[in-house]
């Protein structure tokens, strides 16, 4: 995960120290960590603070905001006293990149093809886009013969981000620094702000929020190894995504040849009916199961 500012909150949990002063702009160089909460062990990369025009190049911002797009989770550390401005000039940066920010990526199928003109199918209702306007945007894109199936009502925006292909969806979490600095009433309206922690990186205040939340944001799914008559290993678990929590992907983690050995696995935990229960490759887990590998002879 990536702190895209300059004063990151985490230092004392990250095992590094990255230089934090009162003013912006203190971290000139990408500072890396590691958080280990819940079992896992979190990658944190404090980055340079980004500037208006990033993404253009000003600042080695074009690299500071490369990094950004290959992690999974993005902080985005602002000041609590003026947070909207900065919040606008790195979305905006980060946007220009091609990095979306708590979206998920439109359900819009596209399909170029070799002849046979431009066909729109649209699933619902659409507000804003119609035949015309989608060929319209086709031909900025010299395309004159594709499939286009819109699953939702979609915007311009979504269409061009499907048709680029570039995008990637991360999620984000505001972090607002500072809150020694504001009232109680004006704390209790900010903790209704969607995907916003609200923090005090200097007495050290509400991280615990930030971690929980953190997790949330992630989706990672903990999986503990329980080696044949002993008990299971619960300080290092296998860490899975949400996305692919199959048992083959948990032997892959291990070690790539297990799953040509591999007869079954027993499975305790909330993804089976029965403790254990006999599973193949195919099986989902779900978080804090206990695997045990049983392998042909």
């Amino acid at each position: 995960s990536s702190g895209i500012n300059a004063e990151w909150p985490l230092r004392p949990g990250a095992g590094v120290y990255s230089e934090v002063a009162a003013y912006e702009f203190t971290t000139l160089t990408t500072v890396p960590g590691v958080i280990r909460y819940k079992g896992a062990k979190i990658q944190l990369l404090d980055l340079p603070g980004i500037i208006e025009g990033a993404k253009d190049g000003k600042g080695r911002g074009r690299q500071v905001i490369a990094v950004a797009r290959t992690c999974k989770l993005i902080f985005i550390v602002l000041d609590v006293l003026k947070p909207l401005g900065d919040k606008a000039i790195i979305e905006n940066e980060l946007e220009g990149f091609g990095i979306r920010l708590n979206k998920r990526p439109p359900n819009i199928t596209f399909r170029k093809k070799e002849k046979g003109g431009i066909n729109l199918t649209c699933v619902v209702p659409q507000s804003e886009l119609d035949l015309n306007s989608v060929k319209q945007i086709l031909s900025e894109y010299r395309i004159s013969n594709a499939d286009i199936i819109l699953k939702e009502d979609s915007s311009c925006d979504d269409l061009i981000d499907v048709i680029e292909g570039n995008r990637v969806y991360i999620p984000c979490i505001y972090v607002l620094n500072k809150i020694d600095q504001i009232s109680i009433e004006e704390l209790d309206i900010i903790y209704k702000i969607p995907h916003c922690v609200p923090l005090s990186a200097h007495h050290k205040w509400n991280f615990d929020d930030l971690l929980e939340k953190m997790w949330d944001y992630l989706c990672l799914t903990r999986i503990y190894t329980k080696p044949k008559g002993q008990l299971p290993d619960f300080n290092a678990p296998v860490v899975l995504k949400e996305d692919n929590r199959t048992l083959e992907a948990f032997c892959n983690n291990l070690h790539k040849g297990i799953l040509k050995d591999l007869k079954y696995a027993l499975v305790w935990g909330s993804s089976v009916k029965y403790q254990p229960q006999r599973v193949g490759k195919e099986h989902v887990l779900a978080d804090e199961d206990i695997v045990q590998i049983i392998k042909k002879h």
